[in-house]
C-alpha cells in the first residue's frame, strides 16, 4: 500500500522529470500567488453575502413594518 508520504516523493519526482529543477521554484511561486489571489477572493465572497443577507433582512423587516 502507498503511504501519503510515498505519494508526495513520486509527485515531486516527475515534477522534476517533466519540468525540470529550474522551473519548480518558478511553479511553487506561481502557485502561492494563485492561493493568494483565491483566498483574496475567498474572503471577499464571504463579505458580499453577508452583506446580500444583510440588505434581505432589511427588506424583511420593512415589509414587516409596513404591514403592521
Amino acid at each position: 500500500m502507498i503511504g501519503s508520504t510515498e505519494i508526495v516523493i513520486l509527485v515531486v519526482v516527475i515534477g522534476v522529470l517533466i519540468f525540470g529543477v529550474k522551473k519548480i521554484p518558478e511553479l511553487a511561486k506561481t502557485f502561492g500567488k494563485a492561493k493568494g489571489e483565491f483566498e483574496k477572493g475567498k474572503i471577499q465572497s464571504e463579505k458580499e453575502l453577508e452583506e446580500f443577507k444583510g440588505e434581505i433582512d432589511k427588506i424583511a423587516k420593512d415589509k414587516e413594518i409596513k404591514s403592521d
